[in-house]
């Protein structure tokens, strides 16, 4: 008979599905970047690539805190919310719909990962991961002002140029 699983193992598997997604996100932002047609959008982009590389620092200093190799576990979650980010970058190429498409699908990666790393740092804690708490938490920080800012983009331009 397997021996149960515990919270433990539920934290490490989370940590690896959340470390895939924040890689393939690393990969995908110079992407929307690229099709974004403002400059707001572009930068906005950019400067959130720069953080990815952070948070994915952050990651494996709490996998090295866990004691386990940094691997990252495919994340379908992940990859559906960008195949739909890849698909509005095709259909509305061009189309004053483009932007607030891309911050739309942007928002759905930051809302997957706010949700993901308010599960870990509460496991972490439930856990005794002292170390590990801060680092999830300024990436949890990080997340969260990136929505806010996509937000803020959304409604003071994108969404008005593409009605």
């Amino acid at each position: 008979m397997a021996t149960p699983k515990t919270l433990e193992d539920l934290f490490l598997d989370t940590l690896k599905d959340i470390y895939y997604a924040e890689k393939q996100i690393l990969k995908t932002l110079p992407k929307m970047a690229r099709a974004a047609q403002s400059e707001e959008g572009q930068a906005a982009f950019l400067q959130h690539r720069d953080e990815t590389q952070g948070q994915i620092e952050r990651l494996e200093q709490v996998f090295e805190i866990v004691g386990k190799a940094a691997r990252g576990k495919t994340c379908e979650a992940i990859q559906g919310i960008l195949a739909e980010g890849e698909e509005i970058i095709e259909e509305f190429k061009g189309s004053p719909a483009l932007d607030a498409g891309l911050i739309s699908s942007a928002q759905a990666v930051e809302h997957y990962e706010i949700a993901r790393y308010g599960t870990l740092i509460a496991w972490a804690k439930q856990l005794g991961m002292k170390q590990a708490v801060p680092l999830l938490e300024q990436n949890l920080a990080e997340e969260d002002a990136t929505d806010k800012k996509l937000t803020v983009l959304a409604v003071s331009a994108a969404n008005a140029k593409a009605a």
